[in-house]
């Protein structure tokens, strides 16, 4: 197998069917939704480990649900990325840098509290995968196909945890 060395100098050896245009749009799309997720996935578990209340057990578990789909969304889009031939990142460094999103609350935190931080996050990286979807089935399906789906139950989530505010 040959290696081709990028301008940085690094050996690369994944072939794409995508052409250089459609991998940049691609990359422009799904390299924002994993620093969405990747944040989303350590805010929840940072909720997880400081919720308090006379909800906590059932919020606690919930938010391990969420953090688990966050990993497997965010290894989806990232492993994406790497099978047309974009390195993804997803190092802490990367997100902190990139996440439009404020840090976490810190300390203990109130079930109410927990509840509208999880669903003003969810409904902010769900209306940012929509508009992410646009042009993207032009040049790539298969990456369309998976921010409908992350999309999806991202909206799912949203509903679950909006449905608590009452």
């Amino acid at each position: 197998m040959s290696t081709t060395r990028t301008p940085a100098g690094t050996a690369t050896a994944v072939r794409s069917t995508l052409d250089e245009d459609a991998k940049a749009v691609v990359q422009r799309k799904l390299q924002p939704l994993l620093v969405d997720l990747v944040d989303l996935s350590i805010t929840g578990k940072q909720l997880h480990w400081n919720v308090i209340g006379d909800n906590f057990k059932p919020l606690h578990e919930h938010l391990d649900e969420v953090v688990d789909q966050y990993r497997t969304w965010s290894d989806d889009v990232a492993e994406r990325l790497t099978s047309i031939g974009v390195p993804p990142d997803g190092r802490l460094q990367r997100v902190a840098g990139d996440s439009p999103a404020n840090p976490a609350p810190e300390g203990w935190t109130h079930q109410t509290d927990v509840v509208a931080e999880m669903s003003d996050r969810i409904e902010a990286v769900a209306r940012a995968t929509r508009e992410r979807l646009d042009g993207l089935g032009e040049v790539d399906l298969a990456s369309e196909d998976l921010l409908i789906e992350i999309l999806d139950g991202l909206e799912m989530q949203l509903w679950m945890f909006s449905a608590q505010q009452g």
